[in-house]
């Protein structure tokens, strides 16, 4: 019999909760089935290992992020703000009920050196997203490298994630933004300057 949908979330929320800020190896399976009110055979039923619940929380987690970075750039101004609005994601994402203090992504590659093959792509179709993403909309303003300009922001994007596990109360991203609107005036030499494609 297929797991029940309700169950399923309370397995994922359970991660959310207890995983991605305890860590994966020591949050024992017990601990989970315990914050999620399901039997072991529930979760076997669906998941084949912790894991593999772990993974499904992480693709979870990525497809809230992607709608809530996705809404953000839609509604910014222009090319620049749509660059810049990964870091108002950032912080709108981070006060949300399933936020957390910083990537579960982060944590994640962190924590596992070499980790099992779903979890290992969980983390690299999230960093894949953010890259491509970042590069075609650095490819709308008129700069030399949209590629070195997302992967740029890309690292300060990480830093200021990471700058979450040093920081209570949990920081925004201002410095972050700040950097990044510096990196972009450089990036573009001229007003005149056509705009770049990704070619």
């Amino acid at each position: 019999m297929p797991m029940r949908k309700s169950s399923e979330e309370k397995l994922l929320d359970a991660v959310d909760d207890l995983v991605f800020s305890r860590g994966i190896e020591s949050t024992p399976v017990d601990a989970i089935l315990a914050r999620a009110g399901v039997s072991a055979a529930t979760l076997y039923r669906g998941y084949r290992s912790k894991e593999a619940l772990v993974a499904a929380s992480l693709a979870r987690r990525h497809e809230r992020w992607r709608e809530t970075w996705g809404s953000l750039i839609a509604a910014a101004p222009d090319a620049e703000g749509r660059l810049l609005a990964i870091f108002d994601a950032i912080d709108e994402f981070a006060a949300r009920p399933d936020g957390a203090r910083w990537c579960a992504f982060l944590g994640t590659a962190a924590e596992m050196s070499d980790p099992p093959p779903e979890i290992a792509d969980a983390v690299t179709r999230d960093t894949d997203h953010m890259r491509q993403t970042l590069r075609e909309l650095a490819a709308q303003l008129p700069c030399a490298n949209p590629d070195h300009l997302a992967e740029q922001i890309l690292v300060v994007v990480t830093g200021e994630l990471a700058m979450r596990l040093r920081d209570r109360p949990l920081r925004k991203s201002t410095v972050g933004r700040e950097i990044a609107t510096t990196l972009i005036a450089t990036a573009q030499p001229s007003a005149a300057a056509r705009p770049c494609t990704t070619d």
